[in-house]
């Protein structure tokens, strides 16, 4: 272990257990189908072309896959189109049945989705283990809803007729998913469409298509129908998803991602109004009150902010402390945060792993650079990691001004800008002066005080008191600019479900039989 200096993390770039380890990941990425999928078989591109997915902790392929075409996309879409019919007349306990096996798959093999997602988003293991329950958790509780889907008998108003409301799903349906949460990503968005009856085409990332690829497989052994999920993983992204948007055949799309992406693709589905579900970016405020528990505020800060390194839309971007504690609070993060070990995510002593590419870590560090430069003050780290692989320090960013863009753009890295208030008022304005709406955190011994916050923040999700607030059994979404529409909890099911009225005749007009 190599300690860069007194200020610094430990940093740790090479793996304690390389040489055992090898063979485990050699033999998973041995068993992994490396085509895409579509209408039940595993195949090659159209036009033969494949791509390498790299581990980030050191530049290296793992393995080569198949890079989907325009062709490619079209095929899959006319196979979920194919399948939709049948599929939307399948028993609901049918399909929760098969939700049901594939939470009890997945379940099985978590070392094995734990080691790929580590491998191929970089993550620590015991993060990509979190992961996988959290993910499998998805497919359990939409199991459980897809018997649950219910409709309406009633009588009008005026007893003039009856009113009679179904739901019936939406349709064929197109997933894009992000890189940082490989498999979570994809169960919070297949789990329901698979309980509502919807066929599906995935595209997931092209810098973590793995995980994907191996959960495919354990939907096929839980006896998913050729057809109903196809995948087709490509470096051509709007080259293969946009004709789909624009073709008719398709019902939903579904993202999760940026929000400039999320904006242009909201546009290209108001051509023919495609029903959407966006995800899309956060600017997390996570404010701490001269009454919080500083020792609870300091391990939700560490839970919001260094989870998956400060690569989620979910990370507290801006730290927003009472100026009574700010010294205190800022020293025992400070200390927190130096004592993570900075290491390939295989490692045993690994908190916090790689990011996800070279782009990325430069972001970080543009973002760390520009507020230095306008007058804040390193607390800690402030350092790009040298190579192999894209490694940054934990970084405390204290003294900022109000215009630095460190609190305005996303960060997603291991940084904690830190500012102070005065008064609960001050508080709200700086947590709500962002165009962005997900998440907010908050820490205080006031309930009274937590319940006003709940209504004051203009965000989807409020975390009172901790720094987790992510829930399968939850709705997961947020306001303004962080999108539209809501993923998980008893809610996630009807974004893949159409209301349907029949109104019918009054059955007493011609008199009782």
């Amino acid at each position: 272990m190599t300690i860069l200096d007194s200020e610094a993390p430990a940093v740790l770039i090479g793996d304690l257990d390389d040489t055992s380890r090898a063979g485990d990941e050699r033999a998973l990425l041995a068993s992994l189908p490396t085509g895409i999928l579509i209408d039940g078989v595993w195949r090659a591109s159209s036009d033969g072309s494949t791509f390498a997915v790299t581990d980030p902790s050191n530049g290296l392929t793992l393995l080569e896959i198949a890079d989907a075409t325009p062709e490619d996309g079209e095929a899959a879409l006319a196979a979920a189109h194919t399948a939709q019919r049948e599929w939307a007349r399948t028993a609901p306990r049918e399909r929760a049945e098969i939700l049901r096996r594939a939470f009890d798959l997945v379940t099985a093999r978590a070392d094995d989705f734990a080691l790929l997602m580590t491998m191929e988003m970089g993550k620590p293991l015991a993060e990509a283990r979190g992961e996988v329950a959290y993910g499998a958790e998805f497919l359990r509780w939409f199991s459980e809803e897809a018997s649950r889907v219910s409709g309406r008998y009633a009588t009008a108003p005026d007893g003039k007729s009856r009113l009679l409301v179904t739901k019936r799903p939406v349709g064929p349906s197109l997933f894009i998913t992000p890189w940082n949460f490989p498999l979570a990503m994809a169960t919070r968005k297949i789990a329901p469409a698979i309980a509502a009856g919807c066929t599906m085409v995935l595209k997931p990332a092209a810098l973590t298509p793995l995980t994907s690829l191996l959960f495919a497989t354990v939907l096929q052994e839980a006896g998913l129908p050729a057809g109903v999920l196809n995948i087709v993983q490509t470096t051509r992204a709007g080259a293969v998803t946009g004709p789909l948007i624009r073709d008719p055949r398709l019902k939903k799309l579904s993202f999760t991602g940026s929000t400039g992406v999320g904006t242009r693709l909201i546009a290209d589905a108001a051509q023919q109004v495609l029903r959407v579900s966006m995800e899309l970016g956060g600017n997390a405020p996570l404010i701490v009150f001269e009454d919080a528990d500083l020792d609870q505020a300091v391990e939700g800060a560490m839970l919001a902010k260094l989870r998956n390194g400060g690569e989620a839309c979910t990370a507290a971007n801006r730290l927003i402390v009472h100026e009574s504690v700010l010294e205190d609070f800022t020293a025992r993060l400070v200390e927190r945060m130096q004592a993570h070990t900075v290491a390939r995510g295989t490692a045993p002593a690994s908190k916090i792993g790689p990011l996800v590419d070279e782009g990325t870590r430069a972001k970080v560090h543009e973002l760390v650079s520009d507020a230095v430069a306008a007058g804040a003050t390193v607390a800690l780290g402030g350092r790009a990691v040298p190579g192999p692989g894209w490694f940054y320090e934990p970084t405390v960013l204290t003294g900022l001004p109000a215009d630095a863009r460190i609190l305005h753009e996303e960060i997603f890295g291991p940084v904690a800008p830190i500012i102070s208030f005065s008064s609960e008022q001050q508080a709200i304005e700086l947590a709500n002066d962002t165009d962005f709406g997900l998440v907010a955190y908050a820490f205080t011994k006031d309930l009274a005080r937590g319940l006003r916050l709940s209504e004051e923040l203009d965000v989807g999700m409020f975390g009172l008191n901790t720094g987790i607030v992510s829930n399968p059994a939850a709705p997961f979404g947020g306001v303004k600019q962080s999108g539209l529409g809501r993923e998980g909890g008893f809610e996630g099911i009807d974004e893949y479900l159409e209301t349907r009225y029949v109104g019918i005749a009054d059955p007493f007009a011609g008199g009782a039989a």
